[in-house]
C-alpha cells in the first residue's frame, strides 16, 4: 500500500506539468526504486566506510553468524566491519542471498559474545523479513518525490501562452509533500519493524535478555560517542540497531526512526518473563514469521 501510494504521489506531482510530467514522474519513481533495490547494500556499506572481513580475521563473528543463519535455515551473509568507535550494527541486502551484516569497531569492544549473538539475531531478522528491501525501495521512491521540483525548470506541459502557474503549483506540492512522505515512511516502517526484529531475533537466539542487555550498552555508547550528523549517515541511520546521533531536543526524538528504547527493553523483558513463567525457553527454533 505504501509503495503504491508513493508511486501515485510521484505521478500525481508530475501530472501538474502535463502528460510529459506524468511520464517523467513515473520514470523518476521507478528508476530510483530499481537503482536503490540493486545498490542499497553497497550504498549503506559505503556510507559507513565498511570493509569485508574474512573468517581468519574474525572467527568469532563468523561462528556466531553461521550458527544463527543455520538455525533460521538461511544462507550465510557477508560480514563487514566499519572503522568507527560509535557502537552500532546494521544488516543490508535485498534478500537473504545477498545479505551483509556490518559491525562497527565500537560495538565489538563493548559487547560480550552473548550480547553480540542477540544483535546478530536482530539484524538477520531484518533481512529474513525483507525489511531492508521494503525500507530501501520506499526510501528511494520518496527521494524521487523530493527531487521532482526540478521539473519546474523544464518547459513541459505548459500552455501556449507560457502560463507557468500549474508548474509552480507542482513545484510547491513536491516541496511540501516530498519530505512529509519521506518522513512518514521512515517513521512508520522503522519503528514498527524494529519491534518486530527484536522479537524475531530473540526467538532465533532464544535469549531476549541478551538483546536487552546489548541495547542498554548501545544506547549509552551512542550518547557518549554519537555519529556525526552527516547527510550520508543520516540517509541510512534508520538501518542501524540504535539511534546513532545525539538527541539534542524533543523534536529530534519525536521524528527518530527508532522506537523508544524503554519500550523495546520492556517488550524483551516481558518476552523473557513469559518464557520463564511457562517453564520454557526459546531454544533457537526458527519462528513462523521468518
Amino acid at each position: 500500500m505504501l509503495l503504491g501510494g508513493l508511486f501515485a504521489l510521484a505521478t500525481a506531482i508530475g501530472s501538474t506539468f502535463g502528460h510529459a510530467g506524468i511520464i517523467v514522474g513515473a520514470v523518476a519513481a521507478l528508476g530510483t526504486g530499481i537503482y536503490v533495490y540493486w545498490n542499497s547494500g553497497k550504498l549503506a556499506l559505503r556510507a559507513m566506510r565498511a570493509r569485508p572481513v574474512g573468517e581468519f580475521e574474525a572467527p568469532h563473528l563468523y561462528r556466531m553468524v553461521r550458527e544463527i543463519s543455520a538455525i533460521a535455515h538461511q544462507p550465510m551473509p557477508r560480514i563487514y566491519i566499519s572503522p568507527t568507535e560509535a557502537p552500532n550494527a546494521f544488516a543490508t541486502g535485498r534478500d537473504p542471498g545477498h545479505a551483509a551484516v556490518c559491525f562497527t569497531e565500537g560495538i565489538l569492544q563493548i559487547l560480550d559474545e552473548r550480547e553480540l549473538r542477540g544483535v546478530i539475531g536482530h539484524e538477520l531478522s531484518h533481512v529474513y523479513n525483507r525489511d531492508i528491501l521494503t525500507s530501501t525501495v520506499l526510501g528511494g521512491l520518496a527521494s524521487a518525490v523530493m527531487f521532482l521540483p526540478i521539473l519546474g525548470l523544464i518547459p513541459i506541459g505548459r500552455s501556449k501562452d507560457g502560463d507557468a502557474t500549474t508548474g509552480i503549483f507542482g513545484v510547491l506540492l513536491a516541496i511540501l509533500l516530498g519530505p512529509i512522505a519521506y518522513a512518514m515512511i521512515r517513521l512508520s516502517i522503522g519503528r514498527y519493524r524494529e519491534y518486530e526484529a527484536d522479537v524475531a531475533g530473540a526467538h532465533v537466539t532464544g535469549d531476549p535478555l541478551a538483546l536487552a542487555s546489548a541495547l542498554r550498552k548501545l544506547q549509552a555508547g551512542a550518547r557518549a560517542l554519537p555519529l556525526p550528523p552527516e547527510p550520508r549517515l543520516e540517509a541510512m541511520s534508520h538501518m542501524l540497531i540504535t539511534y546513532p546521533f545525539r538527541p539534542d531536543d524533543v523534536l529530534s526524538r519525536l521524528f527518530s526512526t527508532h522506537p523508544p528504547m524503554a519500550e523495546r527493553l520492556s517488550r524483551l523483558e516481558r518476552m523473557a518473563g513469559a518464557n520463564n513463567s511457562k517453564g520454557q525457553q526459546v531454544t533457537g527454533e526458527r519462528p513462523p514469521d521468518l
